[in-house]
C-alpha cells in the first residue's frame, strides 16, 4: 500500500508525457475509483407492447392496454430488476393503462407492491394529434413516407392537431378534468413532450432523488427520451435517433448533485445502463428500428 502511495506521488510530480507507459496505464486503470459514490438511483422502464402497437395504430394519449406479449415484456423486466437486486422506494408513472399495467406487473413480481406510486399526465406519451387512431400504413399511403417521417421523428415538427370533438382528444376524458384546458395538447412534437415532462422531473421525481431514494419511472418512449435528453445532455438531433427498447430497465446511478455517474456498461449516448447483455440490447433496438422502417417505407411499396 505504501509503495502504491509513493508511486502515485511521484507520478503527480512528473509531467504525464515523461511518465513510464506502465505507470500511465496504471493511473488510467485506477481512474474509475475516483468517481463519486452513488447517492441515488433512477430506473426508467418503457411499457411493453400495447394492443394498438400490435395493430400498427398511432397511439399517443389513447388509453389502451398491454397485449400478452407486452405483459411478458414487463415480467422479463421485473426479473432483470430482481436479478440486479434493485429495491424501489417510490415509483412514478403516467395516466395511461399500458404504463400502469407495466408498473403493476414489475412491482408484483419483485414483491414491492406496497411502495408509493404517483401517477401524472406529464409522463404521458407524446400526443399524436390528428393521427391518433389512424393505421400507420394507410397514413403513409395518404401523406407520403417523407411527411409522416417528419411528424414522427423530427424534433420540432408536430402532426396535425386533433379536433376537440374527437373521442381521442384528452379534454373529453374525465381523468384530465383537473388539468387546465390550455395545458391539454392538441398535438405534440418531441420538443413539446420534453417541455411537458421536465417540470415534473424537476419538481417531483428529483425531490425523491435528492433524498437519496431509488426511483422507478414506468413511462413511454418519448417521455423517457425527454428525461434522458436532460440527464445526458443529448442534442436535439441525436435524441430523435435514440431507440428505447420496450420492457428493458435502464438504470442510472446519480451523485449528490443528481449528475449521472457514467457506467462501464453504458452504450453511448447514454451514461446509464440497460439490464441486458449487449447482444440482447442490440437485437431489441434493431427490432424497434426495423418496425419503423417497415411501417414508413417498405409497406408503401406493397
Amino acid at each position: 500500500m505504501s509503495l502504491l502511495l509513493l508511486t502515485s506521488v511521484h507520478a503527480f510530480q512528473l509531467p504525464a508525457a515523461h511518465q513510464p507507459a506502465s505507470l500511465r496505464r496504471q493511473r488510467h486503470a485506477a481512474a474509475p475509483l475516483m468517481q463519486a459514490e452513488p447517492f441515488a438511483t433512477v430506473v426508467f422502464l418503457r411499457h411493453g407492447q400495447s394492443l394498438w402497437n400490435e395493430a400498427s395504430l398511432f397511439t399517443g394519449w389513447a388509453d389502451v392496454e398491454l397485449t400478452t406479449l407486452g405483459k411478458n415484456e414487463a415480467a422479463q423486466g421485473a426479473t432483470q430488476m430482481w436479478q440486479e437486486g434493485l429495491k424501489i422506494d417510490v415509483a412514478f408513472t403516467s395516466l395511461l393503462k399500458r404504463a400502469q399495467q407495466t408498473l403493476e406487473i414489475v412491482l408484483k413480481i419483485t414483491g414491492q407492491e406496497d411502495i408509493p406510486v404517483h401517477q401524472n399526465w406529464r409522463l404521458n406519451e407524446r400526443m399524436y394529434g390528428g393521427l391518433t387512431g389512424l393505421n400507420k400504413k394507410e397514413t403513409v399511403a395518404k401523406y407520403g413516407a417523407e411527411q409522416v417521417g417528419k411528424w414522427r421523428r423530427s424534433y420540432s415538427t408536430p402532426p396535425p392537431p386533433i379536433e376537440t370533438d374527437s373521442k381521442y382528444w384528452p379534454g373529453n376524458d374525465n381523468k384530465y378534468a383537473h388539468i387546465p384546458e390550455a395545458d391539454i395538447p392538441l398535438s405534440e412534437c418531441l420538443k413539446d413532450t420534453v417541455d411537458r415532462c421536465l417540470p415534473y422531473w424537476d419538481e417531483s421525481i428529483c425531490s425523491a432523488l435528492k433524498r437519496g431514494k431509488t426511483v422507478l419511472v414506468a413511462a413511454h418512449g418519448n417521455s423517457i427520451r425527454g428525461m434522458l435528453k436532460y440527464l445526458d445532455n443529448i442534442s436535439d438531433e441525436e435524441i430523435t435517433k435514440l431507440e428505447i427498447p420496450t420492457g428493458i430497465p435502464l438504470v442510472y446511478r446519480l451523485d449528490k448533485d443528481l449528475k449521472s455517474i457514467p457506467s462501464p456498461r453504458a452504450v453511448a449516448p447514454l451514461t446509464g445502463y440497460f439490464l441486458a447483455d449487449l447482444e440482447e440490447l442490440k437485437k431489441k433496438q434493431e427490432e424497434v428500428a426495423n418496425q419503423s422502417k417497415l411501417r414508413y417505407s417498405a409497406e408503401v411499396a406493397q
